[in-house]
């Protein structure tokens, strides 16, 4: 179960990292730049979560204020369907892997 979840998951950790980079260069930040603010964006969230304790879905609602841009980005990642997609990629990973692991018991 480990596999899905742990073993997949940098995988797609670095896919988002590359989308919002790549989101950055869109906007006009040279790729570097856009790299670095990805990187010290992602970081401080993991620590604050650390840190505090507090569930994911609290600390969201504390950086997203009714209106805002925050609140903008959410709703259409919502509306695209990143929790159902995000869910689904790892659970196909955990199949994958218990596909792997009877092939390796034959």
């Amino acid at each position: 179960m480990q596999t899905g979840l742990g073993g997949s998951g940098p995988g797609f950790v670095f896919l988002i990292i590359e989308a919002m980079i790549d989101a950055g260069v869109q906007m006009g930040f040279s790729r570097p730049d856009a790299q670095k603010i990805v990187l010290q964006t992602i970081a401080g969230s993991v620590a604050l979560v650390k840190e505090t304790g507090k569930h994911p879905a609290e600390l969201r609602n504390l950086v997203t204020s009714a209106g805002g841009t925050t609140a903008a980005g959410i709703y259409e990642l919502e509306k695209g369907g990143i929790r159902t997609t995000l869910t689904n990629a790892i659970l196909a990973a955990y199949r994958r892997s218990q596909e792997l692991g009877r092939l390796t018991e034959k």
